[in-house]
């Protein structure tokens, strides 16, 4: 796995800068072809809400794309947050393989 200092692009960028706004589509309606609600879309292009797998193989539907680009998006997004906040790359440090546990 390649960590990197730079922030990866979040689904929300994404969607609003190479879908949105060249398409000139608002969050509403792409709420109303994804089926969701407006809140929901705003909430992923804000980063205050994760893509799911739903969400995913929603919004490959509406952009003709692949559930995996979302999906992708998300988890290299979600690992580098997790590594770059010091609270939680402690905690992940604080783990140890099964071997040494048990050795």
């Amino acid at each position: 796995m390649i960590i990197t200092k730079r922030q990866p692009v979040s689904v929300g960028e994404m969607i609003t800068e190479e879908y949105l706004e060249p398409l000139g589509i608002t969050q509403g309606q792409l709420a109303k072809a994804m089926g969701v609600s407006r809140r929901t879309v705003n909430e992923i292009c804000t980063g205050k809400r994760a893509v799911t797998v739903d969400t995913a193989l929603m919004l490959a539907k509406v952009f003709e794309n692949t559930p995996d680009f979302w999906l992708n998006m998300q988890r290299r997004h979600d690992i580098w947050a997790a590594l770059h906040s010091p609270k939680r790359k402690a905690r992940i440090e604080n783990a140890k393989p099964l071997r040494e546990v048990f050795a």
